[in-house]
């Protein structure tokens, strides 16, 4: 990583402060975190009024909050930090066991960057918060890749190559799904992940191709994780897709940080869930 998400300097140990009003959460998060990132320094935080002193007396690189705090609705908290000019920029995550519904409605505001579900276990947010503050500048899988645009698709294809990714990359649904069938015919997924756009030339949409992932495929999000790229700002159409079965979106125009960390964050869950036999 090149550089710092808050004003602290390169290289200092990474600081992160979890809220969550639940003191066996947050010491589970501590524990997970630091067995994950033994130089990280974890600051726990009961409520709202809490984290505030917390950001007032010093930069952090990540932030985790509860949605429901004791005192404040935790998208209230994350609004703050971005009135904070020394932690404009810093990632803010919510985590709660029902992100998955507010995520589903888009009211999870402007001021968050991410989410996290509860459900996928403390291990699992450890790995996605050392991919924010710690990346790996490598990674293994396949990716099947779905855009129909040359220029971007060349872009797009060398920063996945860059990060030891490899590439298939198809400019259209059609050609995908002869992938997808091949590879089933020869009792294989085909890949790891899929990457698609949206709008894609010929008949089927990127929409389509999700579709046909989860109904006829029947491939779960763990077996076969789907991102979409979307420039379609509508919240409506965007939760059309998650409810379809869409593991989490990019917006265009594509910000490489953003897209390797959500891209490389479901490649280690679905083989964290492929090896405990729950990615079907």
């Amino acid at each position: 990583m090149s550089g710092s998400f808050s004003s602290r300097a390169v290289g200092t140990a990474p600081r992160v402060l979890v809220v969550d009003g639940s003191k066996v959460v947050r010491q589970l998060i501590a524990r997970v975190l630091k067995a994950e990132l033994p130089d990280s320094d974890v600051v726990g935080a009961a409520n709202g009024a809490e984290a505030k002193e917390l950001l007032d007396g010093g930069a952090f690189d990540f932030i985790t909050i509860a949605l429901r705090l004791p005192d404040m609705d935790g998208l209230e908290l994350a609004r703050h930090v971005r009135e904070s000019a020394a932690q404009a920029y810093v990632p803010i995550v919510a985590v709660s066991g029902d992100v998955d519904d507010r995520l589903h409605n888009r009211t999870l505001g402007e001021h968050v960057t991410d989410y996290f579900d509860k459900s996928l276990g403390f291990q699992a947010l450890a790995e996605f918060i050392r991919g924010y503050v710690k990346p790996s500048d490598s990674a293994e899988g396949e990716v099947l890749y779905v855009e129909d645009s040359r220029v971007v698709a060349l872009a797009t294809r060398r920063i996945l190559e860059k990060h030891g990714l490899t590439v298939h990359h198809v400019v259209s649904v059609e050609d995908a799904l002869v992938i997808l069938e091949k590879a089933r015919d020869e009792g294989r997924v085909g890949a790891d992940i899929v990457l698609t756009d949206v709008s894609l030339k010929g008949e089927l949409t990127g929409g389509d191709l999700l579709e046909r992932i989860r109904r006829d495929f029947v491939y779960g999000k763990g077996r076969l994780p789907v991102l979409v790229m979307t420039g379609d700002e509508n919240p409506a159409n965007q939760a059309a897709l998650l409810r379809a079965g869409a593991n989490d979106l990019v917006e265009k125009p594509i910000e490489e940080k953003l897209l390797m960390t959500k891209l490389l964050f479901q490649l280690r869950v679905s083989q964290h869930l492929r090896e405990r036999g729950e990615a079907a």
